[in-house]
């Protein structure tokens, strides 16, 4: 997949699927820009990737700021957003505030993004969603209810947007830095338990992801696709 000569920025960028996502879209030639709320992440990420590779810091949560980053560059070939910051727990004892807080990140961080997105007709964006709005799992009710709501804005902003094309892709358990804190053998387990009872015999990796997101970038005829992407997960 070629992407030699298109701009793409990555929303949530700097680390996990949004990196593994960046990077395979500079490996097939894209200028990419790295944007997140955090300097130092961005500053990495961008020092990994090396010349051709633009930062900057985007708070999905910043109304104004969106408007303003928006405003002061030329609009992109694609935009993928894969930012989020959401708590998980049984309904009852999650606050209300944290799952106010998940919702306000993940659903409306990425629709604050797409509203006020400058994408070249016939682009793409691409939002990130999860597994869990098919397959639901006693105690992340919330999580689930997010990324449904996600895979209902894609098809609908598919209609809106055209002729920029709007996919999602839905992943499922995929090694990120966001396991980091558990330790080593507690990590090591959960992916051994996932891996033993999934049919393809491993959880996924952010490239695994990466490889959807190019083909929804370059497939002109893909729109208002949600493709789940959980090694057969769903079947299990």
């Amino acid at each position: 997949m070629d992407l030699a000569g298109q701009r793409v920025l990555v929303v949530g960028g700097s680390s996990g699927i949004g990196f593994g996502v960046a990077a395979a879209a500079a490996a097939a030639g894209a200028a990419v820009t790295i944007a997140s709320r955090s300097a130092e992440k961005v500053a990495g990420a961008v020092e990994r990737l090396g010349a051709g590779t633009e930062g900057a810091i985007l708070d999905t949560g910043d109304e104004v700021g969106i408007a303003d980053f928006f405003a002061g560059r030329a609009a992109f070939d694609h935009i993928v957003v894969s930012a989020s910051q959401t708590k998980v727990a049984a309904v009852r004892d999650l606050a209300l505030a944290d799952a106010y807080q998940s919702m306000n990140s993940k659903f409306w961080g990425t629709y604050r993004v797409a509203r006020a997105a400058r994408i070249t007709d016939g682009g793409s964006l691409t939002l990130v969603s999860g597994f869990l709005a098919i397959r639901p799992r006693k105690g992340a009710a919330i999580q689930g209810a997010i990324n449904g709501a996600l895979e209902a804005l894609a098809k609908g902003l598919a209609l809106e947007f055209a002729p920029v094309r709007v996919n999602c892709v839905s992943p499922g358990l995929v090694a990120t830095e966001m396991f980091a804190g558990l330790a080593d053998d507690a990590r090591a387990a959960m992916f051994d338990n996932a891996a033993a009872r999934l049919p393809v015999g491993r959880v996924g990796l952010p490239a695994d992801i990466a490889v959807q997101v190019l083909a929804f970038m370059a497939n002109p005829y893909q729109s208002g696709s949600v493709v789940y992407l959980d090694g057969g997960g769903a079947l299990v």
